[in-house]
């Protein structure tokens, strides 16, 4: 490596350290409640067999927006509501950490349905619901402009990953923890 691309790689990583964070700003009731209309109407309006899917769950819990950043070590955070008969009932945050090789900044959306009430109800029930822990969650991947079998899908939870394009693949939700917050 030359010493001209050792400043510049040095002078990066001092850049990025003392560059002052984001404010992080709670979204209100109406403005989660908002962003969660469009994101599960976006996902209703790009994935065949969406809506028919979400009729059958006994409930949905949306994150319109969930942003992860990473130097090195990585963070996500979002925040979303539960959906019950389409109408949001309680509001909650996802909190997720991760280490290895990670740099940049990324958004996505998050929907985990509850197919069954048992499921529904052991997460209700919970006071913070780690993925993998406390519950598996299925992650559900069609093609670009792909539809749902819904008599396929048998998982008490599953999940969807959209990003502004439309769903994401190989991800995983395990290690994420969701926690109900007031609005």
């Amino acid at each position: 490596m030359s010493l001209k691309t050792l400043v510049v790689a040095l002078l990066t990583v001092i850049g990025v350290a003392m560059a002052p964070a984001p404010r992080a700003q709670a979204a209100s009731a109406a403005a989660i409640d908002a962003d969660v209309r469009a994101t599960i109407d976006r996902f209703y309006s790009q994935i065949g067999g969406a809506r028919e899917l979400a009729e059958k769950s006994y409930g949905i819990l949306i994150f319109p927006s969930v942003v992860k950043a990473g130097f090195g070590i990585g963070g996500e955070y979002g925040e979303g509501a539960l959906s019950v008969r389409g109408q949001p009932t309680t509001y909650y945050n996802t909190v997720g950490a991760s280490f290895g090789f990670q740099l940049g900044v990324q958004s996505r959306s998050v929907i985990i349905m509850f197919m069954t009430p048992e499921a529904l109800g052991q997460f209700r029930r919970s006071q913070g619901w780690k993925v993998g822990v406390d519950g598996s969650v299925a992650i559900i991947t069609v093609g670009v402009g792909g539809s749902i079998d819904t008599n396929k899908i048998t998982s008490p939870v599953i999940g969807f990953i959209l990003d502004p394009k439309g769903l994401m693949y190989n991800l995983t939700l395990e290690g994420t923890k969701i926690t109900r917050i007031r609005k």
